[in-house]
């Protein structure tokens, strides 16, 4: 039998996140537009342009955001000591085991469709700075005697790092996820992680103590070294970046993305824009900039149910001294009902739902406001064929569709679809 060529990932066939990282990319764009091409077909006329999808040069380490888990290993049994003797969790709480004490840890990422973590130090789409800060918090544990989190018993202390990597500036922020608010070695430990690692910039411990499968907790924050926050640079604005803060992974197709929203949704400086589903804020202060802050400019609405969120987007406008963009924690669809009631207006509408798209409820008020235009972003092009189906059937007109891809190697598209009210 032949022997069959190896992949370009060591952990490919156990992770199964890239599917297509043997693929050639060329073939992997001109599969992701025959997709978006096969779903909306029916919903485009001749007069539709469908875009080329926007590619990316250097399709490998884009994900600027990385987590991993952390988990036991095997335990080898310490020399002169029986199997029976452990050291186990006893007196020394969640933390677990005396400082210096060899235990192996499992960190890197969840093989498919389970919770066995593959233990692996790389990976061709993560950030490899962020990688190789994920591999010092592992290696400094054992020093510190910081156990694992468990997931079966609820025991250990360390649960996951996140790391995010300013893309503009490089600035690191480090979150420790653990199971239990008290970590009497925190500021040593801070201190030999940034000495293994200077790039970072600050360090924060979310504290996550229940039982679930959601990586951050509500039990509380504390900052442990620098500000608590990191800075980016996106679309000539800055953005403030904290451990709950919505932002996208890939931030050198997030500029496509939103410079090509930008363009779709044809901005004169005097229109009223909602931004709907907005997170931080990101697209709607991209948006307030544009539209200029002379006498008579426009502004934007920016609504978002997450009130941490709406927070986020109040000082990321506060911070670039953008003063025509207000923000709203409310339900977008409740928010846009109210409005309709009240007799507002929308000239532009964008909208960037989760991938479940948006809801009937949502739409039907969006047809009742009748924006002049919507600029309908999405990471779930299935969905979103649905909901321009039902705007094509209430009175708008598809007039552009513009695939992106915020993910190379992997089966996900991000697609933008421009529709104009019919007269």
């Amino acid at each position: 039998m032949a022997k069959q060529n190896a992949s370009k990932c060591a952990v490919a066939q156990l992770c199964g996140a890239c599917d297509a990282i043997d693929v050639p990319y060329e073939k992997q764009l001109e599969e992701k537009q025959a997709r978006i091409v096969e779903l909306f077909d029916d919903l485009a006329d001749e007069d539709c342009v469908l875009h080329p999808i926007c590619g990316m040069s250097e399709p490998y380490h884009y994900r600027n955001k990385v987590a991993s888990p952390f988990a036991p290993g095997k335990r080898p049994a310490p020399s002169g000591k029986g199997k029976g003797q452990s050291a186990g969790k006893g007196a020394r709480g969640k933390r677990g085991a005396k400082p210096g004490t060899r235990r192996e840890i499992l960190c890197g990422m969840y093989a498919k469709g389970t919770h066995r973590i593959i233990d692996s130090s790389c990976c061709l789409l993560e950030n490899e700075e962020a990688k190789r800060i994920i591999q010092a918090i592992k290696q400094l544990m054992p020093k510190f005697g910081i156990e694992p989190y468990n997931e079966d018993t609820g025991s250990g202390f360390m649960r996951h790092a996140i790391v995010r990597v300013g893309h503009s500036t490089g600035e690191i922020l480090v979150t420790l996820v653990t199971n239990g608010a008290q970590f009497p070695a925190s500021k040593a430990f801070c201190r030999e992680l940034c000495k293994r690692v200077p790039s970072i910039t600050t360090i924060v411990q979310n504290v996550n103590t229940r039982q679930t499968n959601v990586i951050l907790g509500n039990e509380g924050e504390q900052r442990l070294y620098g500000p608590g926050f990191i800075l980016d640079d996106l679309c000539g604005l800055r953005f403030r970046i904290s451990s709950h803060s919505f932002y996208q992974v890939n931030a050198t197709q997030t500029e496509v993305l939103y410079r090509r929203a930008i363009e779709l949704a044809g901005l004169t400086g005097n229109e009223v824009v909602m931004d709907a589903y907005c997170g931080t804020g990101t697209i709607g202060l991209v948006a307030a900039k544009g539209l200029g802050e002379a006498p008579g400019a426009g502004k934007v609405i920016g609504v978002d149910k997450v009130p941490e969120a709406i927070k986020d987007a109040r000082n990321n406008a506060h911070h670039n001294k953008i003063e025509n963009a207000e923000f709203f924690a409310q339900d977008a669809g409740d928010f846009m009902q109210r409005l309709a009631r009240e007799g507002g207006q929308i000239d532009v509408l964008f909208m960037d739902p989760p991938r479940a798209g948006s809801s009937l409820e949502f739409l039907h008020v969006t047809c009742a406001l009748k924006p002049q235009r919507i600029v309908y972003i999405s990471c779930g092009p299935n969905t979103q064929a649905r909901d321009v189906d039902h705007l094509v059937k209430n009175g708008y007109k598809l007039t552009d569709i513009q695939p992106v891809d915020m993910f190379p190697h992997t089966g996900h598209i991000e697609n933008i679809c421009r529709l104009e009210l019919k007269d």
